[in-house]
């Protein structure tokens, strides 16, 4: 159990184990199709978490990161397979965070924050471009940011 989840009931605690899958997910299928390099990378990027992840984030990531892929994949099977259709389940459900994160320590809700849009971004970059320009695509970038999710440091 993750010390900082002790206020959060099971559901909320779901919910926050759940979001670097649904945030691979929500960037990776912006564009109407999950691509198999940003899948890797968001397996590449779980794996590297368990080990250098933010100090307040070691435990969180290490709980998430295990069978990160299979998480995955029974995730993107539960959901629909139109962007139009899964997007805005996806964001509902990442929009949970705004009564969820206020419950957490302050300093682990920042860590999260940070951690989760940079996720965001290294997914997004890892699809596309030529020689790092247009890396991250149109569809992406109106996602990249995850507005859905308000910034706990404000």
């Amino acid at each position: 159990m993750i010390a900082e989840f002790n206020a959060l009931s099971n559901e909320e605690i779901e919910t926050m184990l759940a979001v670097p899958i649904l945030v691979t997910i929500l960037i990776a299928g912006a564009d109407g199709q999950i691509d198999k390099s940003e899948v890797n990378e968001a397996i590449s990027i779980a794996k590297l978490k368990q080990k250098k992840a933010r100090v307040g984030l070691i435990d969180y990531y290490g709980e998430v990161g295990t069978d990160f892929e299979d998480k995955l994949k029974v995730m993107i099977q539960h959901f629909p397979v139109k962007a139009e259709e899964r997007n805005p389940l996806i964001i509902d459900e990442l929009s949970k965070l705004n009564t969820i994160l206020p419950k957490l320590d302050n300093n682990f809700a920042i860590e999260f924050y940070a951690s989760i849009k940079d996720l965001a971004k290294k997914i997004a970059e890892s699809s596309g471009g030529i020689l790092g320009y247009m890396a991250v695509g149109y569809e992406e970038s109106k996602l990249i940011e995850l507005k859905m999710i308000n910034n706990p440091s404000k």
